[in-house]
């Protein structure tokens, strides 16, 4: 007993390690696709000079579609007040990447969408699960991280924005 207790709460630390060890990073050299099937690197997206809100997602994933329903409700304020572009990557593979642009369409998200339909940006950002929402200063640093959503999640994500612009 006292083994699975210890094999847990190492489990435990080793994934809030892998997870914090992102903040302060900058992002890595990936290829990731637009919808339209143009190549971008994943670091350009730290070289916009403002801040940069990255949300992992997938067509699959309800949590996922509940954030960026819920981002959407703000980002109109969050484009004037704080310069923040968001950018939804998703990570589905290339057989569901077809359900991907009409499921953007109709939600109205007007976010950049991009695919990592071969996870390689996935297994560079070191993260397991959906959603993943990573927070880029304007010099172009991971300032905050988060996986999952509950409703609500999108007022302690503002107060990390501010934080992002002020630098602190």
């Amino acid at each position: 007993m006292k083994l699975v207790k210890f094999f847990t709460l190492a489990c435990a630390l080793l994934l809030s390690v892998s997870a914090f060890a992102q903040d302060g990073k900058t992002l890595p050299s990936v290829e990731l696709k637009t919808l339209e099937g143009e190549h971008i690197n994943l670091q350009t997206l730290g070289e916009k000079g403002h801040p940069v809100l990255i949300s992992f997602w997938a067509t699959w994933c309800s949590p996922c579609k509940k954030e960026l329903d819920a981002v959407a409700d703000y980002y109109e304020d969050w484009q004037k007040d704080y310069n923040l572009e968001i950018v939804a990557i998703t990570i589905d593979n290339q057989r569901a990447l077809a359900k991907v642009k009409p499921m953007v369409q109709t939600k109205g998200w007007e976010y950049t969408i991009l695919s990592d339909a071969n996870g390689a940006c996935q297994q560079a950002m070191n993260f397991q699960s959906v959603p993943q929402t990573f927070l880029l200063n304007a010099a172009g640093e991971i300032v905050w991280s988060h996986t999952g959503y509950v409703p609500g999640d999108e007022e302690e994500l503002e107060e990390q924005i501010i934080a992002a612009v002020k630098g602190k």
